[in-house]
């Protein structure tokens, strides 16, 4: 061994390597050299500072070295530990869907899970579907229903924390399920389609019931009426009929939270799975019972969920459901002179995934023309242009949305009407009626709508949109209706159009402060004339501006003690929201750019100055609060705030406002102005007068999801002062229902008291002001009243 060969020798000072005793040869060398070659082999010592430096590293150097090993050690050892311990930990994550199996026949077995046939195909589906890919470590298969046979189950997954977004990911994609699944359908008895996931919550209460032949069952929210339902919670009521039966569910009373973004909410799925493409309607805030709530299945099942954010007490919901038999046939053929027909289950919401085909016959010598009375086939999001979800199609053409009434005709004694419902959000539907007439003459006796629609010649030109495009009123306007007074038919206004124009003028009378004054400064007797349809200034401006005051039409069907409004029956009804707290105040539309409101909904109040424009938001056309961004409905942002200066926020005298909108808005059948009366006009004591709004429907409670309405009466200024302790201004007026039980409430501020007059026309007669309580008895509401104020808006807006 080399070791072993450089051994130094322990001798008395000399040291010898060569193999020779005698040490000559060729190698031998001098002592000095002999003693160099000794040196050569030395082991230095410690402390020989000077050999160390020529011989070994540079102490920083192995310092630095050190230092980066250890840096790098470090730094594996943290990206190991958060790997393991952050990166990689395994989250537990629920999914729950469910799949159809085309080729398996549903069975009444299907409905106890704890049956033999329920186990076997549950083990059957369970073992087609159990890889569902990575991550996954159970499958659990909770019902069946029809359709051949629909499984439900739930899927658990415990998966690295870095990937639960990609897992939500794919499985809310339809398609990327399904391609995962098709290659692992090994098991040829079932034949899967339609893979459905979403991801699921904890629900705090689950109820399953099945509904009885003949029967009716109801179900409540936990502790309804006694209690509010329980916040943060996520309740499923699971609702079951016979097989060949669909479901009929009715809330017979609904109280939720006002609808928001993020408020609670009920949603009712035409499914065991609370799924999206499922979703039947999602309710929230509150109606009255009068309001169509019965929803239908297409199938054996439907699934009712309530979830509740962490603030509110409400009372939650009444339900009751009952099952009927599955319609085998939708439409089929009609003939006739005439008749009627509806989507299945009328007034009802029609069901999901329905086809129905009507084809109408009439004689052979005449055509045929469909009148929809009724049309409801609106589904949110989609605009009535494009019609993709559901829809009514005649001659190639598609309709849906919320229309009036409307006629569609044929050339020939045929047609064909189609009802389509996809599978999600249902509507009211339609009812339609089919006519024969001779095309020559489409409304025998009777005034032709540009649309189609026949109406009485009496009502043309009467000052009233009986023709839902207005043309019973067009060209009226030198003209006024028959069988009223002083009328003479002159050239261009014959007797069969019902178009005539008065034979004088009214007689001028000397100026007084009740007395109307027409544009060239003489006065006239007549007491209110502006607007009434007759002549009776000389130049005629007593009829100028009226483009207002009208409804397009009208649905024959809180304001305590009021009842649901209709689509378009108050026009001119805006909704003020200021953003993040909703609907705050009432407005009345009185041009295409000026609202009228009240003073004191624009007060600085905890913190917040109300009178800054830029926080406010106008609604128009608006019915449901729940469906604000609907197709008719227009929204606008406000310009200015005008109150007026002598506004006392202690009495509330000259409790009166107007607003500006930045852009103008769009006159349609559900956006009207109202008209303002003359400073003259007289509402008379007594007179029947409508106050509408979304404020609370009790004293104390909840504002209304659906714009109410409510009949109320002017009453004696005198006696309305006694019972309020001469808090009244000439600026006020007393309007209610003195035993009490129907008012205006917090929430209808600013919005409108109109009047019907006798020319049909309507005219603000008041603005929601202040009450004390709401509907209590000798207790009545206080109007800012418009007659009082009518020249200062006049003097802020130009009208």
């Amino acid at each position: 061994m080399l070791w072993a060969a450089w051994q130094p020798l322990k001798t008395s000072g000399a040291a010898a390597i060569s193999p020779q005793a005698g040490g000559a040869g060729p190698r031998a060398g001098r002592p000095e050299e002999m003693n160099n070659l000794e040196e050569g082999v030395e082991f230095l010592p410690a402390m020989n500072s000077k050999k160390m430096e020529k011989r070994g590293p540079k102490r920083q150097v192995v310092v630095t070295v050190m230092i980066i090993v250890f840096f790098l050690i470090s730094l594996v050892t943290g990206l190991l530990v958060w790997h393991f311990k952050y990166r990689n930990v395994a989250v537990q994550k629920l999914f729950n869907g469910h799949l159809r199996v085309l080729n398996w026949d549903f069975l009444d077995a299907y409905e106890n899970s704890s049956s033999p046939e329920f186990i076997m195909l549950a083990k059957k589906v369970k073992s087609t579907v159990r890889d569902i890919g990575p991550y996954h470590k159970e499958t659990v298969i909770t019902a069946f229903s029809e359709g051949s046979v629909i499984a439900y189950y739930w899927s658990e997954f415990l998966v690295p924390k870095y990937r639960e977004e990609g897992l939500d990911r794919a499985m809310a994609d339809k398609q990327s399920l399904a391609q995962r699944w098709n290659p692992r359908l090994r098991n040829p008895m079932l034949k899967v389609e339609s893979v459905v996931a979403f991801r699921e919550g904890d629900a705090a209460c689950v109820f399953a019931l099945h509904a009885k032949e003949g029967e009716i069952t109801s179900f409540t929210t936990p502790g309804f009426p006694n209690s509010p339902y329980p916040n943060n919670a996520l309740c499923y009521w699971t609702l079951r009929a016979d097989a060949n039966s669909i479901i009929s569910l009715t809330f017979k009373t609904l109280e939720l939270e006002q609808c928001t973004d993020d408020s609670d909410y009920i949603k009712v799925y035409n499914s065991l799975s609370p799924v999206e493409p499922h979703a039947l309607v999602r309710l929230c805030g509150n109606y009255a019972p009068s309001y169509n709530l019965t929803f239908l299945s297409s199938q054996n099942v439907m699934l009712v969920t309530l979830v509740t954010n962490k603030e509110g007490r409400f009372p939650g919901f009444k339900a009751e459901f009952f099952q009927l038999p599955k319609m085998k046939v939708c439409g089929g053929t009609l003939k006739g002179e005439s008749g009627t027909f509806t989507t299945p289950y009328y007034p009802a919401h029609y069901p999901p995934a329905t086809d129905c085909v009507w084809n109408i016959e009439v004689p052979s010598k005449k055509n045929v023309k469909v009148r929809f009375n009724m049309f409801f086939v609106l589904e949110p999001g989609i605009p009535v242009s494009s019609c993709t979800k559901d829809y009514v199609q005649i001659n190639s053409t598609r309709y849906c949305g919320e229309r009036p009434q409307f006629v569609v005709a044929s050339t020939t004694n045929k047609i064909e009407v189609r009802f389509h419902s996809d599978q999600s959000y249902t509507d009211t539907g339609f009812l339609a009626e089919y006519l024969s007439y001779d095309s020559s003459d489409p409304c025998p006796g009777k005034f032709t709508c540009n649309t189609g629609r026949c109406i009485d010649r009496s009502m043309r030109c009467d000052g009233w949109l009986d023709c839902v495009d207005g043309s019973d009123e067009r060209s009226c306007s030198k003209c006024c209706p028959p069988a009223r007074p002083l009328c003479l038919a002159p050239p261009g206004c014959s007797e069969r159009s019902g178009s005539f124009l008065p034979a004088a003028a009214r007689a001028t009378v000397p100026c007084k402060e009740y007395t109307y004054k027409c544009r060239s400064g003489h006065c006239i007797s007549k007491q209110n004339p502006e607007c009434d349809g007759e002549q009776d200034c000389e130049d005629n401006s007593d009829e100028d501006n009226c483009n207002c005051g009208i409804r397009s039409y009208t649905r024959k069907s809180r304001i305590v003690g009021g009842q649901d409004s209709d689509v378009g029956e108050w026009p001119w009804q805006v909704s003020l929201h200021v953003k993040g707290q909703g609907h705050i105040c009432g407005a009345s539309l009185i041009s295409g750019t000026w609202l009228v409101s009240a003073a004191h909904c624009f007060l600085q109040l905890q913190g917040i100055s109300y009178s800054d424009p830029s926080l406010w938001t106008a609604y128009l056309g608006l019915t449901n609060q729940g469906n604000r961004n609907g197709d008719n409905v227009q929204t606008r942002k406000v310009k200015r705030i005008i109150p007026h200066p002598y506004f006392n926020d202690y009495t509330y005298d000259y409790d009166i406002a107007v607003m500006e909108l930045q852009t103008p808005v769009t006159f349609s059948s559900v956006v009207q102005p109202i008209c303002l009366p003359d400073a003259t006009h007289n509402f008379p004591v007594g007179k029947d007068l409508w106050v509408t709004g979304w404020g609370a429907t009790a004293e104390g409670g909840s504002g209304a999801s659906i714009l109410q309405k409510a009949e109320i009466r002017l009453i004696n200024q005198t006696i309305c002062n006694e019972l309020l302790t001469d808090q009244l201004t000439p600026r006020m007026m007393c309007v209610g229902i003195l035993t009490g039980g129907v008012d205006a409430c917090q929430g209808d501020s600013g919005g409108p008291l109109v009047s019907v007059e006798p020319s049909n026309r309507m005219f603000l007669a008041g603005v929601v002001s202040w009450g004390d309580g709401c509907a209590q008895r000798n207790k009545p509401g206080v109007y800012s009243r418009l007659t009082s104020l009518r020249d200062w808006i006049k003097e802020q807006t130009g009208l």
